[in-house]
């Protein structure tokens, strides 16, 4: 092994059709299929041009090694003449063409559902499965910071598509077990799939034992659908007759030979070690199931590489709420919990959910998501970033609460805990667009204050620079509360949510604690974990968290939370992922007309010009505390300023008509 970027070199010299080349430990082999400048050749500041490197990268494990004794069914897997298990992974890298030009650190991110996110987050750029043309780069935030970016191939079911990075994982031969599939569907629909979100399912091995049942509340009774009122076609379960009404759909079968699908956290731990060498540091950046796969790695011992050495320096995993993904036999890593989405209860929702070591109410268990990264002493800095959207929709005050929710927890040294003050899962695009919901969705963007983060959380690893202590609502504080004691304002026509997505302690059955292996579905529902939102201001807007200078400077009010529309079905029930943006009245009379509590613009400001004043004082504040960069100053102005103008334009009352 001459380190990574010789091996680069020596693929461009054999022409790089179809070479392999050699490699150390657990990267065996990285088979360079392309390679090419990216943006045209462009020089991005000091950092000069950068270039991409695709191609598939060959992995071979020892199954009896204790760093891989956690994965589900490795030993199950066939094995090469050395006992080993082998496995392949698509690999794709954006990298300075002279790397001693960079910073010295691979940023990894774990592609969501095959797809790269990070370019979008930090460059704020359109995504893009290639980004290789300088509008996939954005600003090249990244670039100009100098950042070797890399990205493998994790989840084996992604949907089939060239341009979706997967892992090929083994087979665990001579296994069969059960699968749970689950659609929330709208009425008059016919098709209940069994893979998530056009994943590939696994195969049904006997028809006949199994069951399609539909429920009509999160919490009702199941009513078994008669043989004759379905029929299995092409993966996915065709209903006779459409549906009358919105239901959950949720299918048990019996299937054969899974993936050995843990092979997907080794892979990140073996790919990002074997680049590091060329480097100094690793940082690993996830969103969502993302994120909820970085705390597995965490909690699963993934942070070690086999020779003892620490994988990533730092970690940033933002919009996990409390969940973390799971690799038990016949896992489907798409299926997260949250506000009916995979509503019968998924694995991704369990105990431990905060990095220290905590009694679980429920059970009595002791422990905690970095429990085992303590003591193998390969604790990483982490960031932890989240929206109030998961306070609502993925128990995200579990992360820093007891179980019960009676107590704040403190966050060791080693982490920070950054909450996005009146938030959802991902902006949304400005202007709003209806999308389900009974409001507009939420258009907060703290994007911007990501792109400082990542900086700050460099500095830490790089240099040991302490970052900006953590910002989260707390009990202690008042800012974080139970729903009794929300004090939302009492807007005509806004109901508040009353079914938070609440978190239970599951039973898959007497195999699945030690083996990963589920013999009892759906799960027998324990006791519930208590979950607590962000307490709100007199406008609605929430306290407690990291806010915006369009939360501070408001306007109107961003929630994390926002009620389905009647017709899509469930009413009662939150929509995924999303928040409301419920704006202010424009004038004192407007806002007596209605009946809004809250103060309308022309009591708030005089007019655009000290609007934005607010903006930049704001945006100030937050430079000095190190949660935005100067440069972003003046993009924000320039969007606030966008949102005065819009909310100028609309009528007095944006109606359910007019949100359609």
């Amino acid at each position: 092994n001459q380190g990574f970027s010789h091996m680069i070199r020596i693929a461009q010299a054999l022409t790089c059709a179809g070479f392999l080349i050699a490699a150390q430990a657990a990267v065996v082999e990285f088979k360079i299929e392309n390679r090419s400048e990216v943006a045209g050749g462009r020089s991005f500041g000091a950092v000069g041009p950068y270039e991409r490197v695709t191609g598939k990268v060959r992995f071979a494990i020892d199954p009896k090694r204790a760093l891989n004794s956690r994965i589900v069914d490795i030993g199950r897997a066939r094995t090469n003449p050395d006992g080993l298990v082998e496995f392949t992974a698509d690999v794709y890298l954006l990298r300075p063409v002279e790397l001693a030009r960079g910073n010295r650190t691979v940023l990894f991110e774990v592609v969501n559902r095959g797809k790269k996110g990070m370019l979008g987050m930090f460059n704020r750029s359109r995504e893009s499965n290639e980004p290789v043309s300088v509008e996939h780069l954005g600003d090249a935030f990244l670039m100009r910071e100098g950042y070797t970016l890399l990205w493998i191939g994790w989840q084996h079911d992604v949907p089939q598509s060239n341009a979706l990075m997967r892992i090929y994982a083994p087979t665990a031969y001579g296994v069969d077990g059960l699968v749970r599939a689950e659609f929330t569907a709208p009425a008059g629909t016919t098709i209940i799939p069994l893979g998530d979100v056009g994943h590939v399912p696994y195969p049904v091995a006997d028809i006949q034992s199994m069951s399609v049942t539909v429920r009509h509340d999160l919490n009702g009774s199941r009513t078994t659908l008669a043989r004759d009122q379905w029929k299995l076609e092409d993966g996915r379960i065709v209903l006779s007759e459409p549906s009358r009404t919105a239901g959950i759909y949720e299918a048990i079968y019996r299937s054969s030979d899974p993936p050995v699908a843990g092979v997907g956290l080794a892979a990140i731990r073996d790919v990002v070690s074997y680049v590091k060498r060329d480097h100094k540091y690793a940082i690993g950046f996830g969103i969502s199931q993302s994120a909820m796969v970085l705390r597995a790695l965490l909690y699963e011992g993934f942070n070690q590489d086999e020779s003892g050495k620490q994988v990533f320096d730092g970690v940033f995993a933002h919009v996990a709420g409390a969940r973390r993904s799971t690799f038990q036999r016949f896992t489907q890593p798409s299926r997260t919990a949250g506000p009916l989405r995979n509503a019968s209860f998924s694995t991704t929702e369990q105990f431990p959910y905060s990095d220290a070591t905590l009694r679980d109410s429920a059970t009595g268990a002791r422990d905690g998501v970095l429990a085992r990264a303590l003591t193998a002493g390969v604790v990483p800095k982490i960031f932890y970033s989240n929206s109030t959207y998961e306070y609502w929709g993925s128990g995200a005050s579990l992360v820093h609460t007891t179980p019960d929710g009676t107590a704040d927890v403190p966050l060791p040294a080693s982490t920070r805990l950054y909450v996005f003050a009146g938030g959802q899962h991902g902006p949304a695009a400005f202007p709003p667009k209806s999308n389900g919901g009974q409001h507009l969705p939420n258009f907060n963007d703290y994007r911007w204050t990501m792109r400082a983060l990542l900086k700050r959380l460099h500095a830490w690893v790089t240099l040991n620079q302490a970052p900006p202590d953590s910002i989260y609502p707390t009990i202690s504080a008042g800012t974080l509360v139970g729903l009794k004691q929300y004090a939302f304002p009492a807007i005509p026509g806004v109901a508040v949510p009353q079914r938070p997505h609440t978190p239970v302690a599951l039973d898959f059955g007497p195999k699945y604690p030690t083996a990963g292996v589920i013999t009892q579905e759906p799960p027998r529902l324990g006791q519930p974990y208590r979950t607590l939102v962000p307490q709100a201001d007199s406008d609605g807007n929430d306290l407690g968290g990291v806010r915006m200078p369009e939360i501070d400077c408001a306007i109107g009010t961003f929630t994390g939370w926002n009620l389905r529309q009647p017709k899509i079905g469930f009413d009662t029930y939150l929509l995924g992922n999303t928040g409301s943006y419920i704006p202010f009245a424009r004038t004192a009379a407007e806002r007596a007309t209605t009946g809004d509590p809250r103060r309308a613009l022309g009591e708030r400001y005089r007019d655009q010009s000290e609007y934005a004043a607010c903006v930049d004082a704001r945006s100030d504040k937050l430079i000095a505390a190190g949660l935005l960069l100067p440069e972003d100053k003046g993009p924000i102005r320039e969007r606030a300023v966008r949102h005065w103008e819009w909310r100028m334009q609309q009528p007095a009352v944006i109606t359910s008509t007019q949100r359609d």
